[in-house]
């Protein structure tokens, strides 16, 4: 089945009529490929049933067969008959879920393991409940924060500050540009580990930058940079990654702190020259230069200062120090739209009516991304659950192994080739090596680093360029996955470094 994935990827790449359409290829191939996979374990006999791939749910335990109850021994059958669910449970795998025997009128159901994800069906359904509409809310808040800082004033003033910098990163868009300010604030929260905050600044970039685009379906030079430094996804403050170590008892939920900054800042640095040589971007620039070392010396001193911190303290830090700056950003948008106030008079408005607005605009964003975050979604829950993704995986676990890496890192490996796919499926992966082996093993903390330093690729690029109707993504994929590989090998380096 390998053979027909790699198949089926090259069919694709050689006949798709649209040459450029990246994502749509993958998409094709995934889904396509993991369907087929399906059909043949049924036929062959791997399946007893299919319907999970459509309508199961998540650790829900998986039938795997039928039969009659004079088929079965006679203790089991006197273990059903006085259990009062007629079920027998059966630890046959310490590894795996214990297989349950479950009594029917003339037959017994089988099930064995759980469900990796949810299936399709189920999928489609969780993606507008479960994301879709959280995600809204979000979008319409912090949308209508940001329509205060346009309507204020506060973003033409942050632009043309921002604008000497950005205009040798992004040189295309012109001094000034609104597209600056919400650049920054997507930047800010991602390094400050605010996803929801980032994410409604991130499309506002997206479409402002889009009006400067003149081929409004093929991505823009400046897109393609916005969007794959924003993927790097530098963090200074892994607040979830250090609470589910907690959760784990881990000895120092924190320690990984530093090499998910090392890794995520690699990644970004990588993303930053990979598509700065191929947009032919000057490195010689002394600001830019300047901007660089600053950010590190920043870094530096923020890791020397949590260093001196015991360990209470750490977690204090840690646990307050993206909110309380979340609350400031906040606070200092509405005293500045206050102190403004006149610019709102004169745009015959105010400024809770321009907060209302924004938000209107924000849900209209959410309505708009949808059907492209449904479409992905419902592909890598096929492809997972198909077992294809575990095939894959295992063989290249496999080829680690040959190679001469260490088990503890191959068992980290799965976190690390399902993160562009799914965070909630790489967050699996990286609880289950923390419970399996310690949180404070080398597989749980590598898994914890995978998961802190890199985005959720295919869903970023679905959202991102869903929402302002660009179909050709040019070179984007390509590069961010690139960047993917270096956060991982990145990460491997820095958990050895640190940790073996």
């Amino acid at each position: 089945m390998l053979i027909l994935f790699v198949a089926c990827s090259i069919w694709l790449a050689e006949n798709v009529q649209f040459r450029f359409m990246v994502l749509s290829r993958f998409w094709l191939v995934i889904f396509i490929s993991s369907i087929l996979f399906v059909m043949f374990s049924v036929f062959s006999g791997q399946f007893y049933s299919i319907d999970y791939v459509l309508n199961g749910k998540k650790d829900d335990p998986i039938l795997i067969g039928e039969t009659y109850k004079w088929k079965l021994p006679a203790k089991y059958f006197d273990l059903m008959a006085r259990a009062h669910n007629d079920s027998y449970v059966k630890n046959i795998n310490p590894n795996d879920a214990d297989t349950t025997y479950v009594l029917k009128e003339k037959t017994v159901l089988i099930y064995s393991g759980v469900q990796k994800s949810d299936g399709l069906l189920v999928t489609a359904k969780a993606s507008l409940f479960d994301l879709i509409l959280p995600l809204m809310a979000y979008l319409a808040f912090f949308a209508g924060i940001m329509q205060l800082l346009i309507d204020s004033g506060a973003t033409e003033k942050l632009a043309k500050r921002l604008s000497p910098f950005f205009q040798r990163v992004f040189p295309s868009v012109p001094a000034g540009h609104p597209s600056i300010t919400y650049m920054t604030m997507n930047f800010s929260a991602n390094f400050l580990g605010l996803d929801s905050a980032a994410t409604p600044f991130g499309l506002r970039a997206m479409e402002s930058l889009q009006e400067l685009n003149s081929d409004k379906e093929k991505a823009s030079d400046a897109q393609i940079m916005f969007l794959s430094l924003h993927a790097a996804g530098l963090t200074l403050i892994p607040t979830s990654i250090i609470g589910y170590r907690a959760a784990a008892n881990a000895a120092n939920p924190a320690d990984v702190m530093l090499p998910c900054i090392i890794t995520s800042f690699v990644g970004t640095l990588a993303a930053f020259f990979i598509v700065g040589i191929r947009q032919r971007i000057s490195f010689k620039s002394g600001l830019l230069l300047g901007v660089l070392m600053g950010v590190i010396g920043a870094i530096l001193g923020l890791l020397f200062y949590v260093g001196s911190l015991d360990l209470v303290q750490k977690n204090y830090f840690t646990n307050n120090f993206s909110g309380i700056l979340l609350f400031a950003i906040i606070v200092l948008t509405l005293l500045f739209a206050f102190k403004n106030e006149a610019r709102f008079k004169e745009k015959q408005t105010t400024v809770f009516d321009a907060f209302v607005e924004g938000a209107r605009g924000g849900l209209d964003t959410g309505v708009k991304i949808f059907p492209y975050v449904l479409g992905m979604l419902v592909a890598i829950s096929v492809f997972r659950n198909s077992g294809l993704f575990e095939l894959i995986a295992s063989g290249i676990s496999e080829l680690f192994r040959y190679a001469g890496v260490g088990k503890e890192i191959t068992d980290s490996l799965p976190v690390a080739l399902l993160r562009p796919f799914s965070s909630s499926g790489s967050r699996g992966f990286m609880l289950d090596a923390m419970n399996q082996f310690g949180p404070d093993s080398l597989a749980g903390r590598l898994s914890a680093i995978f998961q802190c330093s890199a985005e959720t690729t295919f869903y970023v690029i679905a959202v991102y360029f869903g929402a302002i109707n660009v179909r050709n993504t040019r070179y984007t994929l390509g590069v961010m996955l690139l960047v993917d590989l270096i956060c991982v090998l990145t990460a491997i380096s820095v958990a050895l470094w640190f940790f073996a």
